[in-house]
């Protein structure tokens, strides 16, 4: 007799799954809030009157998934700060969009060196099980960072690509909520969006999963509020979960 699947049955029909890495996979998305708090911080203390940056409420509306550029630019519009959009040639600073974002690449990098970052073992689970079912993965991030975050924790043997910051610049892909880097990852991995799932914790990683056609987008909250659990549905998840070993049948040895 044939040994049960572990996997969820939300998971059975599918034939690959596209993960993100930061949050989703690898516990650094701590570490881009507090490069970003960091960051802003100085930014919004220039121009006065502006409360600080709030790692957790601003950090998942504006910036979480997003690119830098694209996260500096939605966070200071929220706040109606208007700094012009600089060059990539832009040293860390305060006096442009580029700037903010070349000081929290500047923080984040000496942060990811001083601290690391650990895997969530509820991914690691995961990624075994689906391996061991056949089912192929990949991981994708806006982050330049994630290829050497995955290798570091020892998960890149269990991807069969990766789709990072450095590949979509190469490939002029657009930033989430565009789903660009998912359908480029699932193209890689041979499958169909329609035949995959997305798993992703951010706002706009969950709308691209949506818009880009897969056949399920599970959203993560690991944030303990009800309220982002509730606007991850909102955005278009399928069903939310607090760990990815809730995507394991209770029990489940893999």
């Amino acid at each position: 007799m044939a040994e049960a699947s572990p996997l969820a049955t939300c998971l059975r029909p599918v034939r690959a799954v596209v993960l993100d890495t930061d949050g989703v996979l690898v516990d650094s998305a701590r570490l881009h809030a507090a490069a970003w708090r960091e960051a802003f911080d100085a930014c919004l203390a220039a121009v006065g009157g502006q409360r600080p940056f709030d790692p957790v409420d601003d950090y998942l509306r504006h910036v979480d998934g997003r690119s830098r550029l694209d996260g500096a630019a939605a966070f200071l519009a929220s706040r109606g700060v208007q700094l012009p959009p600089g060059s990539p040639k832009d040293a860390p600073g305060t006096g442009s969009v580029a700037a903010v974002a070349a000081r929290k690449e500047e923080v984040f990098t000496a942060l990811l060196r001083e601290r690391g970052a650990e895997v969530w073992p509820g991914s690691v689970r995961l990624l075994h099980a689906l391996r061991d079912e056949g089912v192929a993965c990949a991981a994708v991030s806006a982050s330049r960072h994630a290829a050497e975050l995955l290798q570091r924790a020892g998960l890149r043997g269990l991807l069969g690509a990766v789709v990072d910051g450095n590949e979509a610049a190469r490939l002029g892909l657009p930033g989430k909520p565009d789903p660009a880097l998912f359908v480029e990852a699932a193209r890689r991995l041979g499958v169909p969006p329609g035949d995959a799932a997305v798993v992703e914790d951010a706002l706009a990683g969950v709308a691209a999963g949506r818009r880009g056609g897969f056949g399920l987008v599970v959203g993560v909250d690991r944030s303990g509020t009800g309220g982002h659990a509730a606007e991850l549905h909102r955005r278009g998840a399928d069903l939310v979960v607090a760990d990815l070993a809730e995507l394991l049948v209770p029990g489940a040895a893999r």
